[in-house]
């Protein structure tokens, strides 16, 4: 190892003169993620789905890199960021084609009818008995009288549905249960 005339710290004060041009590209960059994400429609942030996640990890991973890397200007991270921000959108709109949507999105899956577990959507959801009660107890469920459904969502959540709210004040159920 070197040492070299300012004691040896270059490795960690290195490099002070792009210390400007490093804030001033992060700063760009985060406000060019936050207007991509605000521009996006509403739904990109509310429901967090597989493609919503990897779209963050990857809007950091851009930020990140550009921010901080002296080969990538900030007109490369801006455009990569409008990229992946655009395929997002696209992919979102996608999702109202039925077999496009069976390709993103898990199937719901209704866990208990009456009171009875079904362990083969458990199992079809990979979650043990174990995951599920889990579950129902920090939502305030103890026991599985009264409970007309358990319906695990697409998104990961579960919904309990008793038996006094099975339909809504217009009298009709929701859909794809």
């Amino acid at each position: 190892m070197e040492v070299s005339a300012t004691g040896g710290i270059d490795w960690l004060t290195g490099g002070v003169g792009e210390l400007p041009a490093v804030c001033l590209k992060t700063l760009t960059l985060s406000l060019t993620a936050w207007a991509g994400l605000r521009l996006a429609p509403r739904r990109a942030l509310a429901e967090m789905r597989i493609f919503d996640l990897v779209v963050i990890i990857a809007t950091g991973a851009i930020v990140g890199r550009t921010a901080t890397a002296s080969d990538a200007s900030f007109l490369v991270g801006a455009a990569a960021l409008v990229t992946l921000l655009a395929a997002h959108i696209v992919t979102a709109r996608l999702r109202f084609a039925p077999r496009v949507a069976r390709l993103l999105d898990h199937p719901v899956r209704v866990l208990v009818v009456d009171g009875a577990v079904d362990r083969g959507q458990l199992r079809a959801a990979q979650l043990t008995e174990g995951d599920l009660y889990e579950a129902l107890r920090e939502r305030g469920v103890h026991n599985l009288a009264g409970i007309r459904y358990v319906i695990y969502e697409s998104k990961g959540g579960l919904t309990v549905v008793s038996d006094d709210e099975t339909t809504s004040e217009a009298g009709t159920t929701l859909p794809d249960v």
